[in-house]
């Protein structure tokens, strides 16, 4: 049976003070510092060099080439995903991870600037809204030994404002991860599945339907991981909703 999908609008993420800010101060672009738009900051050239990810697998969320005339982009399945589904029934990206991704990602995950995190959100929600609808949100949490050291985890920066903009219920505590591990980024597609195992754990009641939301889908290990740990704790369907997808 097809799954209910969101069909209201988006909210906007930011409130009546920051629209008024940014109507009396406009912006810079935060990726070029050219003179950026009233809607999201961007300049011209830079929202138009946005690559959505229009056209992606639907259980791994990869780049795909665009779909022969006739078929249906929707339900296309990549190669790896039907010869090795994952445990995610749906992963979903807003974005190829490319220009100015590249630039705005890192500066809100690692040097603290969680206005650009709030722009994030509020395309990830535009991109989003039509998407299977899950029950809630769960955000892919840090150990705490890195939350500590980061000082705020920034999945969680990132669904908060997208729960607000489609009206869903995000669940705080009913993931977490149990053991502190290297950072994926210095390991290879082998090393990372091995990095994660037992490394979430998930309690207290649990809906049926949930998304992960996390800024970027690589191999897809720890999302997969954590999915993992969801389903032992009984949870039926785990989508990912993130940010942006390597290629």
């Amino acid at each position: 049976m097809p799954m209910a999908v969101n069909l209201n609008p988006a909210r906007q993420v930011d409130g009546w003070l920051a629209r008024l800010g940014r109507a009396l101060c406009p912006p810079r672009c935060p990726v070029c510092r050219e003179a950026g738009s009233a809607a999201d900051g961007l300049c011209p050239d830079c929202a138009a060099a946005l690559p959505w990810n229009r056209t992606a697998c639907r259980r791994c969320a990869l780049p795909l080439p665009e779909p022969a005339a006739g078929l249906a982009a929707s339900g296309m399945v990549c190669g790896a995903c039907l010869a090795r589904p994952p445990p995610l029934d749906e992963a979903h990206a807003a974005f190829v991870y490319g220009f100015p991704l590249d630039r705005l990602l890192p500066r809100f995950k690692f040097h603290h600037d969680l206005a650009t995190g709030r722009l994030l959100a509020q395309w990830m929600a535009r991109a989003l809204a039509a998407t299977p609808r899950p029950e809630a949100l769960i955000a892919v949490p840090l150990h705490r030994s890195r939350l500590r050291a980061r000082g705020y985890d920034q999945a969680l920066e990132l669904a908060r404002p997208l729960a607000r903009a489609l009206e869903l219920e995000l669940l705080e505590g009913g993931l977490r991860r149990t053991r502190a591990t290297a950072p994926q980024s210095r390991l290879v597609a082998q090393a990372r599945r091995g990095n994660l195992r037992g490394a979430f754990a998930a309690s207290g009641r649990l809906p049926a339907h949930v998304a992960l939301v996390d800024d970027v889908m690589t191999t897809g290990a720890t999302l997969h991981a954590a999915a993992r740990a969801l389903h032992r704790a009984g949870v039926g369907r785990v989508d990912a909703w993130v940010c942006a997808r390597t290629p």
